[in-house]
């Protein structure tokens, strides 16, 4: 008992049962000998630390106990057999221990005792938390016919306290139904579970249903399951041609592209007008033209068949003639023809301007260098009349128009 306990006469062992009993209280808050601890939490698996401090010391040593009132450490001495528990500091004011590989069974109230007349002691709680185990979703076993009903249910096992689950549709948060908590048999652990009911449409079909456990001893986030979705639905049609303008001459074919889950198999081309040119094959989901001809122009419906409904769609097929230019072409060269023609009348309206401007100037000057030559007795005269004019003249001015 003494080798288990770390007490070292009957008489410490009276002082320790007597002190066991002995409140916090019966020691004021400035007492420099009395233990200092705190609460720890840890989940399964992981490693607590035990601390316990006072502020002075008579020589006495410090203690730690287990749930059980087992001695786990008595100053840098081991009282218990259990490698899991490992002395990390003993001085006469601290003593510091781990509990690696914590289990369930860990959780509760650990004392710390000081051996000084009368004893002191501290308690700290270990609460360990149960690890919820990963969810678990089932009700994807069939696929959904579009507008039915299914109902999902995910359960996780294992927590302590009690998981919170949460339901995605992607990446967007849905509403289940209320948590189910049950409390497992012979485990201090619970099992959560909850529902979620869908009606589902086309859009779901392969949307990531997801379950995720939401609980504190999670350290990176929340746990999840995902799973896609199927959902039955009848096929939407479109018919894609294979070019926009078709020529005369040329081999040409639509395409009936069936949109489902699952994919429609069967396909049926109809003309609306009449029955299907002869020169028109069908190839499951292809209508092929040889040669297209004028004859050819009319309304093409295909019908898509999956199996858990049809769609249809018609397409207008009209013919073009190979040495008509094709409408976009034909309205860039109008376009151009356009620019081109006022850039011309631009340019025609500046030259007869210019023309205007140049002629105007060219009179002018004429008419200023034959003035005063009319009334010269001779050449000379005229000319120097010309250059120079005479001061008593009245001034003669021509203008060309």
């Amino acid at each position: 008992f003494f080798a288990l306990t770390g007490l070292h006469s009957f008489h410490d062992v009276v002082l320790f049962l007597i002190s066991s009993n002995l409140s916090l209280s019966c020691c004021p808050d400035d007492d420099p000998f009395q233990p200092v601890t705190q609460d720890e939490t840890v989940a399964v698996g992981g490693v607590v630390t035990l601390t316990c401090n006072v502020k002075e010391n008579d020589n006495s040593s410090l203690q730690w106990s287990n749930t059980a009132q087992q001695t786990l450490y008595f100053g840098e001495k081991r009282a218990l057999r259990d490698n899991r528990i490992q002395l990390v500091k003993s001085t006469g004011t601290e003593l510091i221990i781990t509990i690696s590989d914590v289990q369930l069974s860990d959780d509760g109230e650990y004392t710390c005792s000081i051996f000084t007349m009368p004893v002191r002691t501290a308690r700290a709680t270990v609460t360990v938390l149960g690890v919820p185990g990963k969810p678990v979703i089932t009700g994807f076993e069939d696929a959904i016919q579009e507008g039915g009903k299914v109902t999902l249910t995910c359960t996780s096992s294992g927590s302590k306290p009690p998981a919170k689950l949460h339901w995605y549709r992607d990446q967007e948060e849905i509403q289940g139904r209320p948590d189910v908590v049950e409390s497992n048999p012979d485990e201090p652990t619970y099992t959560v579970t909850s529902e979620l009911t869908l009606t589902v449409t086309r859009n779901d079909n392969n949307a990531l249903i997801a379950c995720a456990v939401d609980h504190p001893s999670i350290a990176n986030g929340d746990k999840r399951t995902e799973r896609p979705i199927s959902v039955l639905f009848s096929p939407s049609v479109s018919i894609q041609p294979e070019s926009d303008l078709p020529r005369e001459g040329e081999k040409f074919f639509l395409q009936c592209v069936g949109n489902g889950n699952p994919e429609p198999t069967a396909f049926v081309w109809r003309r609306k007008d009449g029955e299907l040119p002869p020169m028109a094959k069908v190839d499951d989901a292809f209508l092929h033209f040889e040669s297209l001809n004028k004859s050819d122009n009319g309304i093409y419906e295909c019908q898509a068949d999956n199996g858990i409904g049809m769609g249809d769609v018609t397409h207008t097929l009209l013919v073009q003639d190979p040495t008509v230019m094709s409408t976009p072409l034909g309205v860039d060269h109008a376009v151009i023809g356009g620019v081109v023609a006022v850039i011309v009348f631009i340019m025609l309206c500046l030259l007869i301007v210019l023309g205007r401007y140049l002629i105007r100037h060219k009179g002018t000057y004429l008419t200023h260098e034959a003035k005063g030559s009319d009334d010269a007795p001779d050449a000379d005269t005229a000319i120097i009349n010309a250059e120079g004019g005479h001061s008593g003249m009245d001034d003669k001015k021509e203008y060309f128009i």
